[in-house]
């Protein structure tokens, strides 16, 4: 149990899972969660769905929280930042979601003395599946840390990461939900090809997937092991990886993550 008040700037559909995880899991109790969004209706339906508090500004969040998320868009983030500085307390440590915004970016906002958390959590938060890396500055202690990465495990997965490595969090995290569900809907797409309705082609696609995923996480084999077990000798799937292997799969999924690198990288000089 976290013995801490949590505050929110911004209710999106990210506070909200991270809220949700952290209730779900009993980490906190919800009177402790302090929010405010721009939209009033958000507040207060937080409010009734959860039994969080809901707060009247940005502000009174700040001075309440003793974590408090920056949950704005990253084109906001540090204007909003700014207009709280003053009112937080000395201890309170600052965690932002917002991608390319800079540990220095914030601390340039915040004050150099201020412990400040960077973290990347990806869209299968919004269903318990999250992986989310976590940059805390020098100040940071380990335990504050820990916690850090407690609240993001509340909803899947959470790993400490160097900053310098953001770029290929980006790549391999953030925005790879968008090419492995392109991937399940091209199999889906090919599965209707062979007379099978949609709804159960994307049901049979997604489940593979996630299966195979889970097996990747839980036997700890090479992925290459697991990719050997499905290719029997002269069998169907071999023909597949083939035809995979010729039309350079590999090449384009490495290619692809390098150019959504390099545009992490030039978005975050910006």
């Amino acid at each position: 149990m976290i013995q801490k008040k949590i505050g929110f700037i911004g209710c999106g559909n990210m506070s909200k899972a991270i809220i949700g995880g952290l209730i779900a899991g009993g980490q906190v109790n919800p009177a402790d969660i302090w929010i405010y969004d721009h939209k009033a209706e958000t507040n207060e339906e937080m409010a009734q769905a959860h039994g969080v508090t809901a707060a009247q500004s940005a502000e009174e969040v700040a001075k309440q929280a003793d974590i408090l998320f920056g949950a704005v868009k990253p084109n906001v983030i540090l204007n909003v930042l700014k207009s709280v500085a003053g009112s937080l307390n000395k201890e309170t440590l600052v965690v932002s979601i917002a991608a390319g915004v800079t540990l220095e970016s914030l601390a340039n906002t915040l004050g150099h003395d201020r412990k400040i958390v960077r973290v990347m959590p990806n869209t299968p938060a919004l269903v318990n599946e999250g992986m989310t890396s976590v940059t805390p500055n020098p100040l940071v202690t380990e335990e504050e840390t820990r916690e850090v990465v407690a609240i993001f495990n509340s909803f899947g997965k959470a790993a400490v990461v160097s900053e310098y490595l953001i770029h290929s969090v980006v790549g391999v995290s953030g925005s790879a939900p968008a090419y492995v569900f392109m991937f399940i809907e091209a199999m889906a797409d090919a599965a209707v090809l062979g007379g099978m309705p949609r709804a159960q082609a994307y049901e049979f696609a997604a489940q593979a997937v996630k299966g195979s995923a889970q097996m990747v996480l839980e036997t700890g084999k090479h992925p290459a092991e697991l990719k050997d077990m499905v290719c029997s000798p002269g069998g169907t799937t071999i023909e597949a990886v083939k035809v995979l292997e010729q039309k350079g799969f590999r090449a384009a999924v490495i290619d692809a993550m390098q150019a959504c690198m390099a545009k992490s990288e030039a978005l975050s000089k910006s």
